[in-house]
């Protein structure tokens, strides 16, 4: 299981006129701000900013300044392989440690979409041991009972991160990550897919076997 929402990509502007930098190429720039504010890509622009992704890693040095914001909800499972993109990428998420008794458990606090009827049986019955000791926790105010919840709590716990990357970070997820064989990774590399020009600067340096 993983939700996506919220995302947000901003800085192309500054991006693409550090990319015409070395060339002393600004006037060639077509992009501009729309009545709305927003900032809207020309096509000479793209078709630059293409061919310097095209080129290779040296060249689309500009991609590292575009930048995404995203909230991401996932299984600690998964979170676990995320955190080897440590490189370009910032991460707050949701506190287990402070807040794991805030709520009462139930199944949907938990990545089940794959399990088999005896695992949910399983599932259902550690809920209903965590929730029994963040009930006492409540009440009693023993770390024991804390301490069962946090040691106890499954890798399927869903967390949520607001996660800030890159443009380069997301081709190096992709192209990493496109044919995992966890669903959670085929979903985000979709999502990859749909971000603001992805097919020019996305693409073009993009594995495009997502399976």
């Amino acid at each position: 299981m993983i939700k996506i929402e919220r995302t947000s990509a901003m800085n192309f502007d500054n991006a693409i006129r550090g990319a015409r930098n070395p060339m002393n190429s600004w006037a060639k720039s077509d992009s501009y701000y729309d009545d709305a504010g927003r900032f809207v890509m020309g096509e000479a622009d793209l078709a630059f900013g293409k061919r310097l992704v095209t080129a290779g890693p040296d060249h689309r040095k500009f991609i590292r300044q575009i930048f995404v914001s995203v909230d991401i909800t996932a299984p600690l499972y998964w979170w676990k392989e995320f955190d080897t993109y440590k490189v370009g990428t910032v991460a707050n998420s949701t506190s287990t440690m402070h807040k794991i008794h805030s709520k009462s458990f139930e199944r949907d606090d938990f990545s089940h979409d794959k399990m088999s009827e005896g695992a949910l049986a399983c599932l259902d019955s550690l809920i209903a041991y965590l929730e029994d000791a963040r009930v006492r926790f409540i009440e009693t105010k023993d770390k024991a009972h804390w301490h069962d919840m946090i040691q106890l709590l499954p890798s399927s716990y869903n967390q949520m991160r607001t996660v800030t990357l890159n443009y380069e970070n997301l081709i190096n997820i992709y192209n990493a990550r496109c044919t995992h064989k966890l669903d959670e990774w085929h979903r985000l590399c979709e999502w990859i897919l749909t971000l603001p020009y992805a097919d020019d600067l996305l693409v073009p340096a993009l594995r495009q076997t997502n399976k």
